[in-house]
């Protein structure tokens, strides 16, 4: 029997490990159990060149959980370790083995799947145990060694009592972490980091119904019989080549990844990329509403198809963090700050990536089979919208494939909308003047009276539209946006041949006074303006840029000049000088008349904007009752 003391470079290590290494006690699990599924990659790569004249077999690792022993096994059938291995590898504190191994075998062992770059991984057990023995037998010819230390720099070695190759490791649970000896617990804790290990991994046992005898009768039990209860799925599907796998095995491992998912997801993009980083994945695009807050961190990172976190904010672009799926890398470290992968050079080129393999798919979908992709706009908008705005790159590649719907439910991308709309919605100045609504019932009076110009009307009603606009404004040459009801239609796209008024200017004084008399509202802007005849004789508009500085208030960013939620209402109230009504306020002599006409005529065009409610609406519902009698 050994005594001797573990090499450490700083006093008093295991207080550092348990509060300091890592933030969350749980993942102790994790990190043992990629150990031994080192240990046994280790031995596969090492039995394939034929170092190891060993049976490699089907090995798998367990766990058992003794509660009343107060003890955690973790047992492996790996590689196992000689005396000099653990005195090297165990006591020699945050020097990894399989970064050593790597390094030995490096022309094959990159393949070999080993998970790696630990180093204070295995002293994450003392993180939840008091004390820590390790029994392990390497493959070579040597003895078992039986090691154990209490969580002092102290430790014991002497020969151990294992006959089979592997490892076995026991933690004698701490008095403060007696809920990991809970079954639930454990399996929670397997299902959330080790779903995907490759090695199989038993927890337990199960009951399995086998199929009836030929003879057996109707009333005859089915017969049962004991299995081991392999929690993960060695071979998930990413890890397979796109031609290997049909539709139905991506929806399947779907619904793996989101068993309480009912929906099916529109369509996935599969990652698999090995130079200038190694990278596996498959994102799938759910369908997706308007909030974009609740779809976030969906997407699981592995490292080796070892769980690591859901939160992938700096790895994939932000504008996809509302996809769904897998992102599996060894370049990625399992242990670092989010600070330290936002400046990492490797995970800026993933990310990259990511962005580009996302953007060709859109456009492979789009271009393939336009007709589905019209279909599935609705549902993916907000992601390629987001993107657009986000990134740069994705703004090139998506403006190949974005659409701009028509309220008539025709698609566009924006060059065919551009061509569609140049010889009319071009104003006196050249430029082109798009009209777009964000609510088609709310604004319906606006767009028939576009429409009767022979205008196309956009469709635009997604949470962050207002910026798409300004970012498509400004990268564009000689073009505008315009709200349908944010100013008469002449206004909106002014051509050479202006209306003139039939009001002369004394005539105009004259009604803009009759109006102010009247009107209380001072939040409307009166304007005066020669329209067409047929054309509403009052008309409430809200200026473009002042309703966009708004809306873009709301999703973040624009109107910094206010505070929060502060920008105040702005509405212009059009008078058509040249309609019939108007002509008639303005020369009722009767002053109660004249304000019963003016109070009526603004209220329907308030109604038309959506703007009377409430003790208005019963006013003018009452008014209007009693005009009709």
């Amino acid at each position: 029997m050994a005594t001797g003391k573990i090499n450490v470079s700083v006093d008093n290590i295991f207080p550092l490990i348990k509060k300091f290494l890592y933030s969350d006690h749980e993942i102790f699990l994790r990190e043992l159990i990629s150990n031994a599924t080192d240990a046994t990659l280790k031995l596969k790569h090492l039995t394939s060149i034929g170092e190891a004249k060993v049976e490699y077999g089907n090995p798998m690792i367990e766990v058992k959980v003794d509660k009343e022993g107060k003890k955690i096994h973790l047992i492996d059938q790996g590689i196992g370790m000689t005396e000099e291995e653990v005195k090297k590898y165990i006591n020699e504190v945050a020097f990894s083995g399989a970064e050593e191994f790597l390094n030995k075998y490096e022309d094959g062992a990159k393949d070999s799947g080993i998970i790696g770059h630990f180093g204070l991984g295995f002293y994450s057990a003392f993180m939840v145990a008091s004390k820590v023995e390790i029994v392990t037998k390497s493959y070579k010819d040597a003895p078992a060694v039986h090691w154990s230390c209490d969580g002092s720099p102290k430790f014991n070695l002497k020969k151990g009592k294992k006959e089979d190759r592997g490892t076995e490791i026991i933690l004698h649970i701490a008095e403060d972490s007696t809920e990991f000896l809970e079954d639930a617990r454990i399996n929670e804790l397997l299902s959330k980091y080790n779903k995907f290990m490759p090695i199989p991994i038993k927890f337990g046992t199960k009951t399995e119904t086998l199929p009836k005898p030929e003879d057996a009768k109707e009333e005859d039990p089915a017969p049962t019989q004991e299995v081991d209860n392999i929690v993960n799925n060695p071979n998930p599907a990413w890890t397979k080549q796109p031609t290997d796998l049909k539709d139905e095995d991506y929806s399947g491992f779907y619904r793996e990844l989101y068993p309480m998912q009912f929906e099916e997801p529109l369509f996935n993009i599969h990652l698999n990329v090995d130079y200038p980083f190694n990278l596996t994945g498959i994102l799938y695009f759910p369908k997706l509403t308007n909030d974009l807050n609740v779809q976030k961190d969906r997407i699981q990172l592995y490292q080796n198809q070892v769980f690591v976190t859901d939160n992938v904010e700096g790895i994939v672009p932000e504008f996809l963090t509302m996809l769904r799926g897998v992102i599996d890398s060894p370049d990625i470290p399992l242990n670092v700050s989010r600070s330290y992968l936002q400046a990492d050079g490797a995970v800026k080129k993933i990310a990259s990536y990511i962005t580009r393999k996302v953007a060709d798919k859109l456009n492979s979908l789009f271009k393939n089979n336009r007709e589905d992709f019209e279909k599935k706009w609705n549902d993916i908008k907000i992601v390629i919208e987001y993107g657009m705005l986000s990134e740069d790159k994705f703004f090139e590649k998506a403006d190949k494939f974005a659409l701009y719907p028509t309220v008539d439910g025709a698609y566009f991308t924006f060059e065919e909308l551009q061509e569609k709309i140049k010889d009319s919605q071009t104003d006196k100045d050249e430029k082109l003047v798009v009209l777009y609504t964000t609510d088609a019932e709310a604004q319906h009076s606006y767009i028939q009276a576009a429409k009767a110009k022979g205008y196309e009307v956009l469709l635009m009603d997604s949470p962050i539209i207002a910026h798409l606009m300004q970012k498509l404004e400004t990268s564009k040459e000689k073009i505008s946006f315009a709200r349908v009801d944010a100013d008469h239609l002449d206004n909106l796209i002014k051509k050479d041949d202006t209306q003139i008024s039939k009001l002369s200017d004394e005539e105009k004084e004259k009604l803009k006074t009759n109006l102010e008399e009247v009107i209380e509202d001072k939040t409307y802007t009166i304007q005066l303006e020669a329209m067409d005849s047929d054309s509403s004789p009052f008309i409430i508009t809200e200026p473009e840029f002042m309703r966009r500085m708004k809306d873009m208030q709301r999703t973040g960013g624009g109107g910094g000049m206010y505070g929060m939620g502060s920008m105040p209402d702005m509405y212009n109230l059009i008078v058509n000088t040249n309609h019939e009504l108007v002509g008639e306020i303005l020369n009722t002599k009767t002053a109660k008349k004249r304000e019963r006409l003016i109070n009526q005529s603004i209220d329907l065009a308030r109604l038309s904007k959506g703007l009377l409610k409430g003790e208005e609406l019963t006013n003018f519902i009452k008014r209007s009752y009693e005009m009709v009698k």
